[in-house]
């Protein structure tokens, strides 16, 4: 017994040394195996004048397109942006702030939990958390800027400052889930599932809307083909509430197909289509819900973006769009006829001046055709074309 307690002591104090050695080698393989994280902040403000050539450009009767930002007369504000990234090794979250007029514009359907006045929510372009699953599977929770279309909400994205029609009124942003899936080096699929579009804060309508885009990239270029499927208003029910004729809209389905490439060092080509139809639902006859007669409504256009680079300082570029809604399908957009059907034809000539690596001065011609009359003149007689002119400053950072 005396000698198996000496060897014990004995064993302990030649190998304790080499125990405590590998605890050690333990606790630095677990401090190498922390999740590494940064905490990034960027962001852009943005300004900007606007004139008319042909129309008014004061008072109530001033003229600008119907499409999205940069519509306001004179000197006038963009908008703020700060965006708090959180990146770790497989998880990570982002808050995108938005202050202005154009970040009201782009959060237009978020004021809904304040009960239609200006809350915190106003100010959120996205806000969302994800986890990269694996080295193919990405999933997003949370509220993300749309997929869809070849512009973005952020004037540090686009080319053009004024933006498309297309973009205009196709969604800005969803609330929802979406997976992300890398299929291969060149291919990507996404598919989600989100609150009716721009129904950013929660879900008021109880429906939802079902998301997916196919990508192809490549060195030279990238194509996505982008769609979207649901009830964006909800479903009448007859619970006493509803008032005689009281409709809904039926389902929206959208395709939209972007793409983009290079044609030379200096050439750049890109490309937009979009076809948008809402079928024509039910209303409420004061006695039951009935489906509604006729035709879905919509909008449709094509949109091409030519892009030279001139230098390192300056690049210029020409968008061309054709927009054409259908049977009433947009209101207040463009010149339409007896039957709902009208089109307008945008040409937009712009210029990217680089005064430094974080300012750059966009001026920009651009003119809007109507098919019928839409704006006024400067003698407030209808018109079917605008002229116009601006020139904005945009810091990125």
């Amino acid at each position: 017994m005396k000698k198996f307690i000496l060897f014990s002591i004995i064993f302990l104090m030649v190998y304790s040394p080499l125990l405590f050695a590998q605890e050690e080698v333990l606790i630095v393989e677990v401090v190498e195996e922390e999740e590494p994280s940064t905490l990034t902040l960027s962001g852009s403000v943005d300004a900007y004048f606007r004139t008319n050539f042909n129309a008014p450009n004061k008072g109530e009767n001033f003229m600008a397109p119907a499409s999205s930002f940069g519509n306001l007369p004179g000197f006038a504000l963009g908008m703020a942006n700060i965006i708090a990234t959180y990146e770790g090794k497989n998880v990570g979250a982002v808050a995108d702030l938005v202050f202005g007029p154009r970040g009201e514009d782009a959060v237009f359907g978020s004021p809904l939990y304040a009960g239609g006045m200006a809350g915190s929510s106003q100010i959120i372009n996205q806000l969302y958390v994800y986890w990269n699953v694996n080295e193919t599977v990405t999933l997003t929770f949370g509220n993300f800027n749309t997929f869809l279309g070849y512009e973005v909400i952020s004037p540090t994205g686009n080319f053009n400052y004024s933006t498309s029609y297309m973009f205009s009124y196709g969604p800005f942003s969803h609330t929802g889930l979406k997976a992300d899936f890398a299929l291969s080096d060149k291919w990507s699929l996404m598919a989600s599932v989100m609150n009716p579009t721009d129904m950013t804060e929660f879900n008021l309508s109880g429906t939802y809307t079902l998301g997916a885009q196919l990508g192809y990239s490549t060195d030279a270029g990238s194509t996505y083909l982008n769609f979207v499927y649901g009830d964006q208003d909800g479903r009448l029910e007859n619970d006493g509430s509803l008032i005689t004729d009281q409709s809904s809209a039926g389902n929206t389905f959208q395709i939209d197909l972007t793409t983009g490439f290079n044609l030379s060092e200096k050439l750049f080509l890109g490309v937009n289509t979009t076809y948008n139809t809402t079928s024509s639902g039910e209303f409420f006859s004061g006695s039951d819900i009935q489906d509604s007669d006729g035709d879905g409504s919509g909008f449709y256009g094509f949109a091409g973006y030519l892009q030279a680079t001139t230098s390192d300082k300056f690049a210029i570029g020409l968008r061309g769009e054709y927009f054409s809604v259908f049977n009433g399908g947009l209101e207040g957009v463009v010149g339409v006829n007896g039957e709902g059907d009208g089109n307008v034809f945008a040409m937009t000539l712009s210029g990217n001046a680089k005064i430094s690596k974080n300012l750059t001065l966009i001026p920009e011609l651009r003119l809007d055709s109507m098919g019928e009359e839409f704006f006024m003149n400067q003698d407030l007689n209808p018109s079917k074309s605008l002229a116009s002119f601006l020139i904005a400053a945009v810091f990125s950072f």
